[in-house]
């Protein structure tokens, strides 16, 4: 309900209005912390390359303070995300129950993110008094770090409270507050004796905030604190220590810097001229503007690295005019969600940035792997739009002149593919370097779209919450990963392979399921940090390039954004464009039974070469 439809002659709505009016003031200032945050990350990598190429010196603590930044960013940035489609909510489950019950599956959601809360807070508290020395490079407390995340919790606890009292759901907040209060403290104090190794247990608390609804990441770190009442061998210090330490990782500044490239691109107009240049090159063929669709999704995963903005920008952008020449919503939605995958393969990709940092595999082969099997995809996408899709109204065959001028204006999203990928591939700069020159690159470019202060912040602040999102995953992820190898499951899986021959075909058919149902349920950044370390030492061991595997477990995970139940491209698309997700989810089948297809070329390329 909005303010001004609150009366308030009402006491009730009088606290709903005071606590809107709070929640937006704090959102707004974190916003502004959080984007200011990642401007001084920017400038601190940045200033690190300058000084190192132009005067053959280097910044002192530049890495420190870069990562001490990203922490910090993390936890000024999470509670932002933590009622939008950014927690990362399965609330698939909790939608079937019916109505009277939803409210139970709410309150059950929001108890374990008051226990996540809980942890990151006094967790942090706890290393924060038993830490010491000073950072060498820095030279501040080491425990600064740690308090960034503990103050994180509370930011997530105070937002999570003016949420539901702005909502007019009070009593549902009360009793999600004493909920998880009850069970924080009486964890410490309960021993349960099972024969299952805490992992499992781990597992299946953390499946349960899953059917709630809980945010992934919630469900991650509250399921790592009950555990311990398992048997778990880390203590609440050393989970909030497992999450620090998870996203305490240079490589990772890429992610936000990748993302604000990605958002500045788009505000500035370059991304229509991408669209313009591939309309040029096969929009006069059949199906043209879908296969339209499918290019500019092509040469815009060179520049965003997101998924998820792709299909945003193509709902927006395509729909309107796909339904306009003739194609069905769904059919055109679906054609938009499929082609959207094709953005966490094709270089720049936050996907292997993930993987690399769970795997220690090399990003720029990695990149390089996965220009092969981005073309591979986008291939079979392009036969599967040929044979199912005959446009009403075809578009004019461009000249050689106007495709000359199309490409010309294109030039400028084309460099910033040039500046990461060569730049990565030849070991010119690193990878976090690559990222932050092309976050540079789109900030001359909005400069010279004339981009004003609010458009600007906008990015920075979209791209802020959007990378805090992602690093809350890694980290929260960090304790689950570290119980799974204490209990040997990566032992389990090379068993089961020599169960079944020890062979390539074994291990790639035995990690293919495995990815094809843990997709079904967990976000692609989380199953790779889980199960990436996993998978990766039995396919070394059958003799599969590990390199070649690493893309095959982007490209398997990646394809499960267009499978039920959590199919995060379905549900972007059916949100931007108001088509239900169940016809969504049938209208794809044709361009994911392609998708599996260059899957299956990739399997079987691993086994022959």
């Amino acid at each position: 309900m909005a303010i001004t439809e609150i009366h308030s002659s009402e006491p009730a709505s009088i606290g709903r209005v005071v606590a809107q009016r709070i929640l937006k003031s704090l959102e707004e200032g974190l916003g502004i912390a959080a984007a200011s945050a990642l401007a001084v990350l920017l400038a601190v990598v940045l200033s690190s390359v300058c000084m190192r190429y132009f005067f053959n010196s280097g910044l002192v603590g530049a890495e420190d303070l870069g990562i001490w930044l990203h922490v910090a960013l993390i936890a000024l940035g999470a509670p932002l995300s933590l009622n939008s489609a950014l927690a990362m909510r399965l609330d698939v489950f909790a939608k079937m129950l019916p109505s009277r019950l939803y409210p139970v599956t709410q309150v059950g959601a929001d108890a374990f993110t008051v226990v996540t809360a809980l942890v990151l807070a006094f967790g942090g508290h706890e290393i924060m008094s038993m830490l010491g020395g000073v950072s060498p490079t820095l030279g501040v407390p080491e425990w600064y770090r740690f308090g960034f995340l503990g103050g994180g919790g509370l930011l997530i606890l105070l937002v999570l409270v003016l949420q539901r009292v702005g909502e007019g759901r009070s009593l549902q907040g009360l009793l999600s507050l004493v909920i998880g209060a009850a069970v924080y403290a009486a964890i410490p104090h309960v021993a349960v004796e099972v024969d299952w190794p805490p992992s499992i247990v781990l597992g299946l608390v953390a499946a349960l905030g899953l059917v709630l609804a809980a945010p992934l990441p919630h469900a991650f770190l509250a399921a790592a604190y009950v555990a311990i009442a398992f048997g778990s061998s880390l203590p609440e210090p050393a989970i909030v220590s497992s999450t620090v330490t998870g996203i305490s990782k240079f490589l990772l500044l890429a992610i936000p810097f990748f993302l604000l490239a990605g958002g500045l691109l788009t505000a500035s107009g370059v991304t229509n001229q991408l669209v313009r240049f591939a309309a040029s090159i096969v929009g006069h063929r059949r199906a043209g503007l879908a296969q339209t669709t499918l290019l500019t999704s092509v040469l815009f995963s060179g520049a965003s690295g997101s998924s998820v903005a792709n299909a945003a920008f193509g709902a927006s952008t395509f729909q309107p005019e796909l339904v306009k020449h003739g194609y069905p919503p769904a059919q055109a939605a679906a054609i938009i969600a499929s082609t959207s995958v094709l953005d966490n393969v094709i270089p720049p990709s936050i996907a292997f940035l993930i993987l690399a940092t769970a795997t220690n595999l090399s990003v720029g082969s990695l990149l390089v792997g996965g220009f092969f099997a981005g073309g591979l995809m986008a291939i079979c996408l392009a036969v599967a739009i040929h044979l199912t899709v005959r446009e009403q109204v075809p578009q004019a065959r461009a000249t050689s002149a106007q495709r000359w001028q199309s490409a010309r204006q294109a030039i400028p999203a084309f460099g910033l593919g040039v500046i990461v990928v060569l730049g990565i591939r030849f070991g010119i700069v690193t990878t976090t370097e690559a990222a932050a020159l092309a976050a540079l690159y789109t900030l001359f470019l909005g400069l010279a779209a004339r981009l004003g202060i609010r458009s600007f912040y906008a990015a920075f602040r979209q791209a802020a919450t959007e990378a805090a999102a992602i690093g809350l995953l890694i980290g929260t992820a960090g304790p689950f990963a570290f119980l799974l190898a204490v209990d040997n499951v990566a032992g389990l899986v090379s068993d089961l392979t020599l169960l079944l021959g020890g062979s390539a075909l074994a291990v790639l058919l035995l990690s293919n399921v495995i990815l094809l149902v843990v997709g079904l349920v967990l976000d692609i950044g989380a199953a790779i940090l889980l199960f990436g370390p996993i998978l990766l030492p039995a396919a070394v061991a059958a003799g599969i390039d590990p390199i070649h595997f690493g893309v095959i477990i982007v490209v398997n995970l990646m394809i499960h954004g267009l499978t039920p139940p959590l199919g995060m491209l379905i549900f972007v698309v059916s949100g931007v464009t108001a088509i239900p997700a169940p016809a969504l989810f049938k209208a794809v089948v044709p361009y994911l039974c392609a998708l599996l297809v260059s899957l299956a070329i990739l399997c079987a390329w691993a086994i022959v070469f």
